[in-house]
């Protein structure tokens, strides 16, 4: 992602969106894990897939740590940027 103060701007308005829908899906599984499915009388009640759950904290995880090195990477336009080099013989 380049560097730039849009960008950057951009970037902390998604993370912090991202924290609060993480926040959500961990309550959400917590809720889950609590119990899955449960009767009263006739009338039952199911909730969501802890698998599904689980993968979308694991996405949400992963986006949450790009974002925090990308705007890491941006405040710092110094830091150390590896490069491939290849040499060659002509």
């Amino acid at each position: 992602m380049r560097c730039d103060p849009r960008n950057l701007k951009k970037w902390k308005d998604e993370l912090s969106v991202v924290l609060q829908r993480l926040d959500a899906y961990y309550k959400a599984e917590e809720a889950v894990l609590a119990s899955q499915e449960y009767r009263i009388g006739t009338r039952s009640l199911k909730r969501a897939d802890l698998n599904a759950i689980q993968e979308e904290i694991r996405r949400l995880n992963d986006r949450k740590d790009e974002l925090e090195n990308s705007i890491a990477t941006c405040g710092n336009p110094n830091q150390r940027k590896a490069y491939r080099i290849i040499p060659r013989d002509l």
